[in-house]
């Protein structure tokens, strides 16, 4: 670990009160000058530092750059975390990490994407300094048919944390669609490499984008998109909060995915139950009424002509009632 980042994980830990660069310095086994250039560099990025003579730096409570440091002191299990001001997807870069033997629970994170994506390549719109999106290496050891609740615990996940740092009742649109007033507030893509010899998966990779800070949305998405946040509602540190709160959250479905322990929240979450959809799902579409969720998460539905059927993917789009 490079000394910049040493000392932001010092003043994360303190965030608010203030380190002499004397403290810093001997803490570390440098320079007083050597500090200052870490200050300034980290100034450079975006976070809040204040300075007083006589007694040190402080991190800003309102700062709200990204960093492993701020995400780990609320986070209690244990993972090795990679925070980037940028990139294209932080989908590919897990993957890369996973191909290249990453171990699990190695978590990619950015501030922004330029490339961010969802399901069936549909582009998942990132800007800077109002979301958490973040991508999960996974080495499950687990019968694959099993594998397919990965997307389920974490869509179950994520709305016990907006619900456990926002206060919030957080729902989910079948599949992995999670949603506040009926608004998509989060997607959730899954994606990963088979191991031809064992027949079970090599690794998988979670990618979870959160829209979190409150924001005006371009006009395609403003009737169906909405923040966890409101206007003047963001409380300190939101962002590295939510992170945390997913990742503990989803380590805890994670490993017990073959106990089906996600599945009675996720039903009681899926506000598809009982409504009137249009289905598209393989080579089935049409008007239905959605009658059940199943054990496996199969979304039982009955067609206008009677037929009843269990959906294993695809998507549903609840019908304007008139």
């Amino acid at each position: 670990m490079e000394l910049k980042e040493k000392i932001l994980r010092a003043l994360e830990n303190a965030r608010g009160e203030y380190l002499s660069g004397e403290q810093l310095a001997a803490q570390f086994g440098v320079s007083r000058n050597a500090v200052w250039k870490c200050v300034r560099a980290l100034e450079g990025e975006g976070f809040l530092l204040s300075s007083v003579k006589n007694r040190g730096y402080a991190l800003s409570a309102e700062s709200d750059v990204l960093s492993a440091g701020g995400i780990e002191k609320f986070l209690a299990g244990r993972c090795a975390l990679k925070v980037l001001p940028e990139t294209g997807s932080t989908n590919d870069d897990a993957k890369a990490l996973a191909a290249a033997g990453a171990p699990e629970w190695t978590v990619v994170l950015a501030d922004a994407q330029g490339a961010g994506r969802g399901r069936y390549s549909r582009p998942f719109d990132s800007p800077a300094g109002v979301g958490v999106y973040l991508s999960v290496v996974l080495r499950p050891q687990i019968p694959a048919a099993e594998t397919l609740f990965i997307t389920t615990c974490a869509a179950v996940a994520v709305c016990e944390a907006i619900e456990s740092v926002a206060g919030k009742y957080a729902e989910i649109k079948w599949v992995n669609d999670v949603c506040l007033g009926r608004k998509k507030v989060c997607g959730i893509l899954t994606e990963a490499s088979f191991d031809v010899e064992s027949g079970g998966l090599a690794w998988a990779v979670v990618g979870i984008g959160v829209n979190v800070k409150y924001r005006e949305f371009p006009p395609p998405l403003a009737p169906v998109a909405a923040s966890v946040f409101g206007e003047g509602e963001y409380p300190a540190e939101g962002r590295a909060k939510i992170a945390a709160a997913i990742l503990d959250r989803f380590r805890y479905y994670y490993e017990r995915i073959c106990e089906r322990a996600f599945y009675p929240e996720y039903k009681r979450r899926s506000f598809v139950l009982g409504q009137s959809v249009t289905v598209l799902s393989g080579t089935l579409s049409g008007e239905a009424q959605v009658l059940d969720l199943d054990e496996n998460c199969f979304l039982v539905v009955r067609f206008a002509d009677g037929t009843v059927k269990h959906l294993s993917g695809g998507e549903v789009s609840i019908r304007p009632k008139f």
